[in-house]
């Protein structure tokens, strides 16, 4: 391959690879948000939770490092299975009564 080939194909599988890290780091901070929000888990959503944390920081993956599409799935595979707990938690929940809004009596105007 000539030179131009090359570099061509060392800037898009760049591109790729950041592509891949930034996907990497939103799925990690979705995934933050959701735990956040649930609240107290458990021992599913806790081995979830820091499964995949642990996963994607660890240098020992399926895939080499550089390389986030394991990391990518184990991600989304926990953030599924927390917003599948939230949702079931939000749905067991009582729903909390509506504000009752004062009702107005009809202004009557005077007859002339």
């Amino acid at each position: 391959m000539s030179r131009e080939a090359w570099i061509a194909v060392i800037v898009v599988g760049g591109l790729i690879l950041i592509a891949a890290l930034i996907g990497t780091i939103v799925l990690a901070i979705r995934l933050v948000k959701v735990r956040n929000q649930l609240g107290a888990l458990g021992f599913g959503g806790k081995v979830a939770f820091y499964g995949a944390l642990i996963f994607t920081i660890f240098p020992v993956d399926l895939l080499p490092d550089p390389i986030y599409l394991d990391d990518m799935g184990v991600l989304g595979l926990a953030l599924l299975y927390l917003n599948g707990l939230l949702k079931r938690r939000q749905e067991q929940l009582p729903m909390p009564p509506l504000p009752r809004t004062p009702t107005r009596a009809p202004v009557r105007r005077p007859r002339r």
